[in-house]
């Protein structure tokens, strides 16, 4: 269950911050709607990194559609791999 507090908790933010977890966000409403989200660093750190892949496999799928897929075995010749 989402852990949901108002931005006015701020002010005890030691409470607030013992509710974060990894995974478990904790979402500050303001005015009773959702304004702000504080999560775990390493989460962050992890959306981010998924953010990142997923802009390189589009920029790869717009390369594929725009210039051809390349085989199996064009990929194993371009980087060496041996077919066992």
């Amino acid at each position: 269950m989402p852990n949901i507090m108002p931005v006015s908790d701020l002010r005890n933010y030691n409470e607030v911050l013992k509710e974060i977890a990894v995974g478990e966000p904790v979402f500050l409403t303001k005015n009773g709607r959702g304004r702000y989200a504080i999560l775990d660093l390493s989460e962050y750190e992890r959306i981010q990194a998924t953010i990142r892949l997923l802009g390189e496999l589009e920029k790869g799928e717009k390369s594929g559609r725009e210039k051809g897929w390349l085989s199996a075995d064009e990929i194993k010749a371009r980087f060496g791999i041996e077919n066992e």
